[in-house]
């Protein structure tokens, strides 16, 4: 069996049984079939064994139920079941195109690695507000581009909602460490340190759903700014200029009613920065989805990503200090 199987795709879900039939119905369509899919339920009160059961005679699939432990546990859960060569992770919210296994399969076959990740996008069906969101996560006006550009390919770390590892880095790196909160970055460190090669592989985006409205947004971006610094913790120099951003972007924006007291023609000057940025994300947002929706929901998007992406960065540099 482990020889017939080539990718073990691993899901781990939370209360989210409308997203894995999503999920599952993309990968009934992909045109290399040389895969498994094991779905990780992480304790959830709303399970998804149901829809698992409809797919049983499409895919390749086992479904597992374990107690709490957060997403990087139930991938190291999954990854021990699996049978695969390679480990592929992806989030339940997110939608695959049909040849994505074909385009990762082409890669390892010309030119093998032991690890690789690829970008999101969102989808045409998607919401204009998920649509706005996906296109300011992978914007490099709001990203730098880290999330899957060549412009930093040789420093990519894969995210978990588009990531596939050698079953031998697996077994070095002994998986996920952390439990929550920049999990899927910290892994990536250590790959690269332990010398293992990861490439970027544009191509191989998958749809990334996002939250369903911008207030779950913020929580999200939220998380993911405090797991940044978690990381930077564990590995001395891995928060760069680019992770700082956003927090610069709050303590401007926290710095207004000072400046209109102190200076209002810094004031003034600061407030026309701030708003030919946002009008810079609307224009650029517009030019990549072709909808003037998208482009308008896509300056409240950017703005919840990094005020949210700020505050849990300085939260959480702050928090040892708090006693």
């Amino acid at each position: 069996m482990r020889a017939a199987i080539t990718f073990s795709v691993i899901v781990p879900v939370y209360n989210r049984p409308d997203e894995i039939r999503e999920l599952l119905e993309s990968l009934v369509q992909q045109t290399f079939t040389a895969f498994e899919v094991l779905v990780v339920e992480d304790g959830s009160p709303v399970r998804c064994d149901t829809v698992v059961d409809a797919y049983r005679d499409k895919l390749h699939i086992q479904y597992f139920y374990k107690p709490n432990s957060g997403p990087g546990p139930s991938r190291n859960f999954g990854s021990e079941k699996a049978a695969g060569n390679y480990l592929v992770y992806f989030d339940s919210d997110c939608l695959i195109p049909p040849d994505y296994f074909q385009i990762v399969y082409n890669v390892l076959q010309k030119e093998g690695t032991d690890a690789w990740g690829g970008p999101d996008r969102g989808h045409a069906d998607f919401s204009p507000v998920q649509q706005a969101m996906a296109y300011t996560m992978a914007s490099v006006l709001t990203t730098g581009g880290i999330r899957g550009s060549k412009r930093v390919a040789e420093k990519f770390q894969p995210r978990s909602f588009n990531m596939g590892i050698s079953r031998k880095v697996f077994e070095t790196t002994g998986g996920f460490r952390f439990d929550r909160l920049a999990e899927d970055i910290e892994l990536s460190v250590r790959i690269r340190k332990a010398g293992f090669r990861i490439v970027l592989i544009e191509e191989a985006y998958v749809f990334h759903k996002r939250r369903t409205s911008l207030k779950q947004f913020y929580g999200q971006v939220m998380g993911f700014g405090r797991g940044r610094v978690r990381v930077g913790r564990a590995h001395p120099g891995e928060v760069k200029m680019v992770h700082w951003f956003p927090a610069a972007f709050v303590v401007g924006l926290a710095s207004l009613p000072v400046l209109l007291v102190v200076s209002p023609v810094l004031f003034k000057l600061t407030i026309s920065l701030y708003l030919a940025y946002l009008a810079a994300i609307a224009a650029d947002a517009w030019l990549t989805t072709k909808s003037v929706t998208v482009a308008l929901l896509s300056v409240p998007s950017a703005l919840v990503q990094l005020i949210g992406y700020g505050i849990g960065f300085l939260r959480e540099i702050i928090k040892p200090y708090m006693g």
